[in-house]
């Protein structure tokens, strides 16, 4: 129960890597604020589970590239819990689709920027202000980040290597404060994620390049997002850290 007591919000935590980690965190003790964007289905079970874990939670509708959107998620947050708010995880992004350089405009620049950069730019400018010594922030970049991505995915890994970069600057302003910031740089998890933008016979070609063999699973990730939210990480902040399975080395 390394998280007892404490006060989390999860973008994007109704489904898949997402739900994953709103339930460790529920099971470390956290209580637990869900936002989803498309579908209450997927979020009451989510908070079902959180429910099961034996701790609390609330789930809240957003688009979190909105900034009405993203108060309104706080608002919530502060209203069920106080004003207190000890870690955030902005796990909202995607790759939408993937387009080569001559097939994107600029509405498909700005929409990749906003759902994977301005939104976490938006949570964490709104959280701050809840969090004291001791809180965490986890940004979600990619691996796409460090080896540029695959075809047609050149805004998504840009838009994720500014994820890393806001990280970086983010932990010399917040550090003072006693607020840690880290982000993940995921390979291949088995997600739905993969299942829209991937190929089976691509995935287990992938897998064969790996060093471990295998895809990774969405618990495995949501362990290294209670690592750095709890106090275990007390002194990381700053770092963009590899969950691939030995698929890159940085």
């Amino acid at each position: 129960m390394k998280l007892k007591g404490k006060v989390a919000v999860v973008t994007g935590g109704a489904r898949d890597l997402g739900r994953a980690i709103s339930v460790k965190l529920a099971q470390e003790g956290a209580k637990v604020v869900v936002n989803y964007f498309d579908n209450p289905e997927d979020a009451q079970e989510t908070l079902r589970l959180i429910r099961e874990a034996g701790s609390d939670g609330i789930i809240v509708q957003g688009d979190m590239t909105k900034a009405a959107d993203v108060k309104r998620l706080f608002d919530g947050a502060v209203e069920a819990f106080g004003e207190r708010i000890d870690t955030l995880v902005n796990v909202v992004g995607g790759i939408v689709g993937r387009k080569l350089v001559t097939e994107q405009d600029e509405v498909w620049y700005d929409f990749l920027m906003d759902v994977n950069m301005r939104s976490v730019f938006l949570c964490t400018r709104e959280a701050v202000p809840y969090m004291g010594e001791g809180s965490a922030i986890v940004n979600f970049s990619s691996q796409a980040a460090r080896d540029g991505g695959g075809p047609g995915a050149s805004m998504y890994a840009t838009a994720k290597g500014a994820v890393m970069t806001y990280t970086r600057s983010m932990a010399k302003e917040l550090g003072p404060k006693g607020i840690r910031i880290n982000s993940l740089a995921p390979g291949t998890i088995a997600t739905s994620f993969h299942d829209r933008f991937n190929t089976p016979e691509n995935r287990e070609r992938m897998k064969g390049t790996y060093a471990l063999r295998r895809e990774g699973e969405a618990r495995e990730v949501a362990d290294l997002v209670a690592y750095l939210a709890s106090d275990e990480s007390s002194y990381v902040t700053g770092t963009n850290i590899d969950i691939n399975g030995g698929s890159l080395f940085s």
